[in-house]
């Protein structure tokens, strides 16, 4: 408990998912979290539940593609909470899937705009903010699909994910000597609503999970961990990684 005390951290694509969990997590280890996404209504009942637990958040809803957005995010925290020590740029969508031959060039576009240019684009912003207070840690999610284990019909997504782990080599390196450390975490398959929606059958949930070596696919929660690690000075001496936290999807196709 109380690992981010005194900590300001953003979280995008909080509506849902990893990003829900992970900004619950960090306000219930001591972090005042200002949340991001494009659905208004969820973040207000995230702040919600948050500030009814005793913790400390604020909300701006917007699209991650907008660099107009993603300087906003640092105003806010900068503005209301006096700095920013933690990023966690989550927000990504599995775009146009389907044979690459069909795929649209727009399509493709979108989805390394979303997953890729948008985390570019938050680092951006938030690396000024993190550099005037002597350091900080930024953490992408990527995924373990086109760095160990592709899939047919997801070039868009393998892609701009694969994009991500490069991003964070390169800032890791750039801004090592001022004290901010990147990182980016590789989740396999995780029981969010967009994998259950993805995932209506028994059988195809049980393909899913037969692919990780532990037989079963992550709750939001252990992602959220697993940000947490990268998120706190545990992680202290860590950067520049890519995190598998798949279950194992890496090492096994069976």
């Amino acid at each position: 408990m109380n690992k981010l005390t005194g900590k300001v951290a953003i979280v995008t694509g909080a509506s849902s998912g990893i990003g829900r969990a992970t900004a619950l997590l960090f306000a219930k280890e001591g972090a005042s979290v200002v949340v991001g996404a494009r659905r208004e209504a969820e973040l207000s009942s995230l702040v919600a539940q948050i500030k009814a637990a005793g913790g400390e958040a604020t909300a701006l809803a917007g699209d991650v593609v907008s660099e107009v957005y993603a300087k906003a995010l640092v105003e806010l925290a900068v503005r209301q909470y006096g700095r920013l020590d933690i990023a966690f740029n989550n927000a990504g969508t599995l775009g146009e899937m389907g044979p690459s031959t069909e795929v649209s060039g727009q399509g493709f576009t979108d989805t390394l705009q979303t997953n890729l240019t948008s985390a570019f684009l938050g680092a951006k912003y938030q690396l000024p903010a993190m550099m005037k207070q002597g350091g900080g840690s930024i953490i992408f999610t990527s995924t373990f699909v086109g760095y160990s284990f592709a899939f047919p019909g997801v070039a868009a997504y393998a892609a701009s994910k694969a994009g991500l782990i490069g991003l964070t080599q390169a800032l890791a390196a750039e801004f090592g000597p001022q004290q901010i450390r990147v990182n980016a975490i590789l989740p396999g398959a995780v029981d969010t609503p967009m994998y259950r929606d993805m995932n209506e059958s028994t059988e195809s949930q049980a393909f899913i999970a037969n692919l990780h070596a532990l037989k079963r696919v992550a709750t939001a929660e252990e992602l959220a961990r697993s940000v947490l690690y990268l998120a706190s000075d545990d992680s202290s001496f860590v950067t520049g990684t890519a995190s598998l936290v798949d279950g194992g999807a890496s090492i096994t196709r069976t």
